[in-house]
């Protein structure tokens, strides 16, 4: 009876543990996060199967498109060929190694946590032609970066991201895993989150729209000094530039001046810039300079990018406003006492008991 009391004991506590383990969690403000990696040795897939169990994340494993292929043969000389291609041409397309095509859309993600292996001090050619592709998608995101080595320093690899991502925001240092301590990789990981800044759920606006010659293009904004002003300047009204065009953007006098936050960067097509703190610059090639992030034109290609911004033309009306141009008509600047203080919505109607949005009033757009 006795050894049927204890049975029932250890079984009602080991019920009972289960039911109040309580796992980490991220805090309930943070913005959807993406994992990005590609696995050689399986050593980085066993790093990302550790880091997914510590916190909520989606998961895109990168593939070469030509399979079996062994980089390490005879003395490391395919590996070392791809290397070498990238490092001659960085800004060639054609210098980097085929991969299979991605589907998965990294607008829906502000954080991205980039999981790769080290190639002889290098990262590692699969991963570098990702981040190549990707990196005027990832303008303005939240990443941080885990490496796996066998024993080599990670500092070329922290290089060749920073060269691959010039226009993100790192949320801390690399972290390093190496054959000494793959195997304590889950204490690793967990006291490196803790020094990450990840970016938190929107709770501003992140978006504009840019209208050029009766088109519209929405626009994802950083998140920074200058952005906060530019979006409380634009809730009083739209904002109307004349910019021209400089071979490789279009710019001109934003007719304010934003607080800089300049940083050395490669402008990629489709980035929106403060130059001087007070010119906006809108890109449809790239260029390197001093300038404040501001944000990245949606889901343009380059060329549809210099037919949007009537590339090579003068005088180029643009302007900025925070909700998208609508064919509402109607709406008198000098409203009649009747229509007074009513409020529609984007749609035209007329909304009697409004809740929190962007609606027309007196024939200007309001923020309530």
């Amino acid at each position: 009876m006795q050894k049927i009391l204890s049975f029932l004991a250890a079984m009602l506590f080991c019920c009972c543990s289960a039911d109040n383990e309580v796992k980490a969690e991220e805090p309930a403000n943070t913005a959807k996060t993406l994992v990005v990696y590609y696995s050689y040795t399986g050593n980085c897939r066993e790093i990302v199967n550790t880091l997914t169990s510590q916190i909520e994340a989606d998961v895109l494993e990168i593939q070469p498109a030509e399979k079996g292929l062994r980089y390490e043969a005879n003395n490391y000389a395919l590996g070392t060929q791809l290397l070498n291609a990238i490092k001659a041409n960085p800004n060639d397309v054609s210098s980097y190694p085929a991969i299979d095509p991605v589907t998965t859309s990294l607008s829906d993600y502000q954080n991205i946590i980039i999981v790769t292996p080290l190639w002889w001090s290098q990262m590692a050619a699969i991963m570098q032609s990702y981040l190549f592709q990707s990196a005027s998608q990832m303008a303005g995101k939240h990443v941080g970066m885990i490496v796996s080595s066998h024993s080599s320093s990670i500092s070329g690899v922290v290089n060749d991201a920073k060269r691959l991502l010039p226009n993100v925001t790192w949320m801390g240092d690399a972290l390093w895993i190496n054959a000494s301590n793959h195997s304590n990789r889950a204490t690793l990981i967990e006291n490196w989150l803790k020094t990450l800044t990840f970016a938190e759920k929107n709770t501003t606006m992140d978006k504009i729209y840019i209208t050029i010659g009766g088109q519209t293009q929405s626009a994802t904004l950083v998140d920074n000094e200058a952005t906060r002003e530019l979006i409380a300047a634009l809730q009083d009204a739209s904002i109307t530039v004349t910019l021209n065009d400089n071979d490789f953007e279009i710019w001109g006098s934003l007719g304010k001046s934003l607080t800089t936050k300049n940083e050395q960067m490669t402008a990629l097509p489709g980035d929106i810039v403060l130059y001087n703190g007070s010119n906006i610059c809108i890109f449809y090639e790239s260029n390197s300079w001093s300038y404040t992030r501001l944000g990245h034109i949606d889901g343009l290609s380059e060329n549809e990018l210099r037919t949007f911004l009537k590339a090579g033309e003068s005088n180029i009306s643009v302007t900025l406003s925070l909700a998208k141009p609508t064919g509402i008509k109607g709406l008198s600047p000098n409203p009649s006492p009747v229509r007074e203080g009513r409020i529609y919505s984007l749609n035209g109607v007329k909304i009697e008991n409004p809740s929190k949005g962007i609606y027309i009033k007196n024939g200007k757009k309001v923020i309530l």
